[in-house]
């Protein structure tokens, strides 16, 4: 078998992927939503592919590994790489988890990840309302995720919230959002910490999503006043997020401060990069991305590398879209003990839930999702549904 066109069409908010093989075989893969820009990065990589035999993964992955780079640009390999995967399963006959390894688990266990209401504030009573609000969902989670700090308003909508710049138009997510936390900062998130778990008991857990831009002293402060709350983690507090970089030696500082657990990884491309985090003992929880480090290969090694060294995992994946999904559900149904749940993605637009072929229509039981068990991940495209939504430039892509 051997590939015979790479293809990248933007449907929706997603760049798309389509493999296509002499053999009548395709495969697919999905860029995170917004990073529609990335679709002539995609298409750059068509001419170390074609002639490859797909189900060569690892062969066709040396290749074009290197030209990858921490999030956003690891998008467009991860996205190959899961279409290779997709032919690789369809060509033995299998789901991609039996070609990991087999699945040590039935079902997979997530959190709430992209299903949230827009926030009417950065009030506690907002807070609480919406913790409220995701208690009464029938997906029925374990545990719920909310931004607060600078992965939230509050920096401007908080008076005097910390001493950094505060910049309307900062030019991309994330890039201002940093700086000192003053002490009516910190009483205020300390006031929604308080406010949430009041509503949530024990019954749901709470992690938050912080940053990143923190100072390493207010990170180490904030962490110690929430341990009595038991949170599941604090996540991308110092780095994380679109920043470029990792700083292992301040988050092992900040996770030897305290006894709330530290998480961060999303961003982060190649197994390479987390190696001091997991050899360090730099973060109790690490969340790799299938969709930014470099696909479900890599973030399965750096799981296994994790158990080694008893370091937790609960991987990123809020933006994958329901293709994504299918990646996200087959490399954790294969991920040892330390697994926890991955954040759940729902569909960008609502109109995805009619194009994407092989999905239940409730997917969310109690916080599991059950395994996908038709040939390579499991999902497709209905192309006569889609085809309404593709552009002009792009009207051969199913063909």
């Amino acid at each position: 078998m051997k590939i015979t066109d790479l293809r990248c069409a933007v449907i929706g908010k997603h760049p798309i992927v389509r493999i296509v093989t002499d053999e009548g075989l395709y495969g697919l893969g999905e860029v995170e939503f917004t990073k529609t820009y990335l679709k002539p990065f995609v298409l750059h990589f068509r001419e170390a592919l074609i002639g490859e035999d797909p189900t060569d993964v690892e062969r066709v992955m040396l290749k074009i590994r290197q030209r990858g780079s921490f999030k956003p640009y690891g998008a467009a390999v991860s996205a190959i790489e899961h279409a290779l995967w997709d032919i690789a399963g369809k060509a033995a006959g299998v789901p991609v988890y039996k070609l990991l390894g087999g699945k040590v688990r039935d079902k997979v266990r997530v959190y709430n990840g992209s299903i949230r209401r827009k926030r009417t504030g950065d009030r506690p009573e907002d807070y609480a309302a919406d913790v409220k609000w995701m208690m009464e969902q029938p997906q029925n989670f374990f545990m719920v995720k909310q931004g607060i700090s600078f992965h939230s308003n509050m920096k401007d909508s908080v008076e005097g919230f910390h001493y950094g710049v505060t910049q309307k138009k900062a030019g991309y997510h994330g890039a201002m959002d940093q700086g000192v936390i003053s002490e009516r900062g910190f009483n205020h998130m300390l006031d929604c910490v308080i406010a949430m778990k009041e509503v949530l008991g024990d019954k749901v857990s709470l992690a938050l999503d912080c940053g990143p831009g923190w100072m390493l002293p207010d990170a180490i402060r904030f962490a110690r006043a929430v341990e009595k709350y038991n949170l599941m983690w604090l996540e991308d507090m110092l780095t994380g997020d679109y920043v470029p970089w990792v700083n292992p030696q301040a988050y092992r500082e900040l996770t030897t401060s305290t006894s709330t657990p530290i998480h961060t990884g999303e961003q982060i491309y190649l197994r390479h990069n987390f190696k001091e985090l997991i050899e360090t003992q730099a973060v109790r929880v690490i969340g790799p991305d299938p969709a930014d480090i470099g696909g479900i290969a890599e973030l399965k090694w750096v799981a296994e590398h994790a158990y080694m060294h008893s370091i937790l995992m609960a991987p990123h994946g809020t933006a994958n879209g329901l293709l994504g999904l299918g990646a996200l559900i087959n490399v954790c149904a294969t991920l040892p003990a330390n697994y926890i749940a991955f954040e759940y993605p729902s569909a960008s637009d609502p109109w995805w839930e009619d194009l994407v072929i092989g999905l239940p229509k409730q997917i969310v039981k109690d916080s599991m999702v059950d395994l996908l068990e038709a040939p390579g991940l499991g999902l497709d495209i209905d192309a006569e549904a889609a085809r309404k939504y593709l552009k002009e430039e792009d009207a051969g892509f199913f063909d």
